[in-house]
């Protein structure tokens, strides 16, 4: 418009852009700002305080939850994500999804599995894109939780989880499972076991089970 009307030379749009990539001209109007991009993100995503603040001594079952997602190599390379929730009175993975992709879906499907949680319990995550997603946050309100977030690149905010994970790829040999189906049922079975047959040392000897019913004895 500037050359027609100011200079009153006629040119067509496609001519113009062909000279500019010609000429290495690029204009800066118009293109998208990556500041704005990430500010207008991290509206749409909010960050919670750290209520749990590292008190890992719990003794009200399905009162204070961990969560994370970890990854776990198979078949030759493939990559499969694992999120789980715990339990941190009695260690117990309450609800766990594994997934071949790190779409939300598993992440809110294994927050509506959860059962028996107390109203105003609090869930305790890392500050990853999954936990600060508006659809998330608005799934953990409709369970009446309360959200509490690790310190920014701090793992120890949130080692229970870490631990778990550690255990859990210590004891199961994933790496073998050639299909995604042959790891799920890895998986499965490893929650089952954990949660039932393996005792431990911290819980008076008992698995996760027995002692979340040793602490609602207690309780009555």
């Amino acid at each position: 418009m500037r050359l027609e009307f100011d200079y009153k030379i006629i040119m067509n749009h496609k001519k113009i852009k062909r000279i500019m990539r010609e000429k290495y001209l690029i204009t800066k109007i118009r293109r998208k700002n990556p500041y704005k991009q990430i500010m207008k993100k991290s509206q749409e995503h909010r960050t919670f305080d750290n209520i749990l603040d590292r008190n890992f001594k719990q003794d009200v079952p399905r009162k204070v939850l961990c969560t994370d997602i970890t990854y776990l190599y198979y078949g030759c390379g493939r990559k499969a994500y694992l999120q789980a929730i715990k339990d941190i009175a009695t260690r117990e993975i309450v609800s766990w999804k594994l997934s071949n992709n790190l779409a939300m879906n598993f992440v809110l499907e294994s927050v509506k599995n959860l059962t028996d949680i107390k109203n105003d319990s609090l869930i305790h995550s890392d500050q990853g894109f999954h936990y600060t997603n508006p659809e998330y946050i608005v799934d953990i309100k409709k369970l009446n939780l309360i959200q509490s977030m690790s310190r920014k690149g701090n793992c120890i905010d949130n080692s229970p989880m870490e631990t778990f994970f550690g255990h859990l790829k210590d004891d199961i040999d994933y790496k073998q499972a050639m299909t995604f189906e042959e790891l799920s049922d890895m998986i499965n079975e490893y929650m089952n076991y954990y949660n039932t047959q393996r005792y431990q040392w911290e819980l008076k000897k008992m698995t996760p089970v027995k002692y979340r019913d040793h602490l609602l004895s207690q309780k009555t």
